[in-house]
């Protein structure tokens, strides 16, 4: 028997990357998905690698009736939700002076506003499955100071705090709220960095190697199941070392 056994698992921004990864392993170690993406195409192509243990909807995760719809398709599909990973997000390299108010608002909306719209329509649904487990995605640019990452970094250290504030309001709804923080790690994201942030990126990192997406799933995963039971507001750190 896995942790994840019959479990229902909404994960957003889980068309590709480090999403993709975790609902593969979600499904794997015997959950079944609820994969929400504005990447349609690439959301319904891997939803339908996994048959039957998952199901794609289209989730633009700045908008609360999206968030709505998504978690009504869990329950009408699978018959209850009881986890959420807030996976989605984007990253905007600009120095501070660059960054236009639209470039700050959008990164907020998806980075922050969207885990908030998350945790506050998973909440229902969950307290109903008798209780849950939410994960967060923050970042190690929420650990530590970086240039040229200011509006990211900002929303990356608020989700900390909201992380352990809610875990403290869901926790007599039995619902555990955590946050991982992946450091760098081979994804879509990541490949955009030129060649020079790269290398210095992965000459920074002690075990000396850049991330996989499969590294976060792993500790992803543990944190949905059963085997996490009592850890709640907690903070976990999946860098190779490289905020130590």
């Amino acid at each position: 028997m896995s942790g994840l056994d019959g479990k229902v698992v909404l994960i957003s921004g889980a068309a590709m990357g480090q999403g993709e990864a975790e609902a593969r392993l979600c499904v794997e170690r015997g959950a079944r998905v609820v994969i929400g993406d504005v990447a349609e195409e690439q959301g319904r192509t891997v939803a339908a690698s996994l048959g039957s243990s998952a199901l794609f909807v289209n989730l633009d995760v700045t908008q609360a009736a999206q968030w709505a719809a998504a978690v009504a398709a869990a329950e009408s599909a699978y018959g209850r939700l009881d986890g959420l990973v807030n996976n989605a997000g984007i990253s905007m390299r600009l120095p501070l002076a660059e960054l236009s108010v639209e470039q700050i608002t959008r990164v907020w909306q998806i980075n922050q506003l969207g885990p908030m719209l998350g945790m506050q329509h998973a909440l229902e649904p969950m307290k109903r499955a008798g209780g849950g487990s939410i994960v967060n995605i923050g970042s190690a640019a929420g650990l530590r100071a970086a240039p040229r990452v200011g509006a990211y970094s900002a929303t990356k250290w608020a989700l900390r705090g909201l992380t352990r504030t809610v875990s403290r309001e869901f926790a007599p709804f039995k619902i555990r709220v955590n946050i991982v923080h992946p450091g760098m790690i081979e994804t879509p994201m990541i490949s955009t960095l030129p060649p020079d942030m790269r290398e210095t990126g992965r000459a920074s990192i002690p075990l000396g190697r850049v991330g996989e997406a499969s590294d976060i799933a792993a500790m992803v995963c543990f944190l949905l199941s059963d085997e996490a039971s009592f850890i709640t507001g907690a903070e976990h750190t999946v860098d190779g070392g490289g905020s130590a």
